[in-house]
């Protein structure tokens, strides 16, 4: 009887200690890149399929993850996107199959989070950085634009793809 009052009493306060356990990541800011969560199927301007993505909300909320697979199923890769309340500012962490990664940095300007890598030098030796901008649509779609900005002028799209949910 007593191993069952322990136990009781063991349970009770787990049960507490978990409804009373502070959610750091459950902040307004948190939140922001939301939109982009759930299961999308990517096509590229000209309608053709790009890919799959599976965003979800990971560690108590403080990371969205993201899993992307393209239409042939040979290029994969996986980010880690985060707000940084230290820096105050999202940051997202890319790493895929073929060995290449990027972190980006940035925030969210009204219907789009826009991340951007610091810039670097080419082989060329001119200045460049990438920039990632996701846009929410008005009918929940989000268009993922993806440019190289060399010279801060010229511009060249790596990725132009249009996620809607899947059904």
């Amino acid at each position: 009887m007593k191993t069952l009052l322990l136990s009781i009493a063991i349970l009770c306060s787990l049960n507490f200690y978990a409804q009373t356990k502070p959610c750091n990541c459950c902040i307004e800011k948190h939140a922001e890149f939301d939109f982009w969560e759930g299961d999308w199927t990517v096509t590229n301007p000209d309608g053709s399929a790009a890919g799959t993505n599976t965003i979800l909300k990971i560690q108590d909320n403080c990371i969205l993850q993201e899993n992307w697979t393209s239409a042939k199923g040979n290029f994969t890769g996986t980010s880690n996107n985060f707000y940084n309340s230290k820096a105050k500012q999202w940051e997202q962490i890319w790493v895929d199959n073929q060995g290449q990664s990027l972190h980006l940095k940035g925030n969210k300007i009204g219907n789009q989070m826009i991340l951007q890598t610091d810039e670097e030098k080419n082989k060329d030796g001119d200045p460049y950085f990438h920039r990632v901008t996701w846009t929410l649509n008005e009918d929940g779609s989000v268009r993922q634009y993806w440019e190289t900005i060399t010279n801060e002028k010229d511009l060249t799209v790596a990725f132009d793809g249009l996620y809607k949910k899947m059904e």
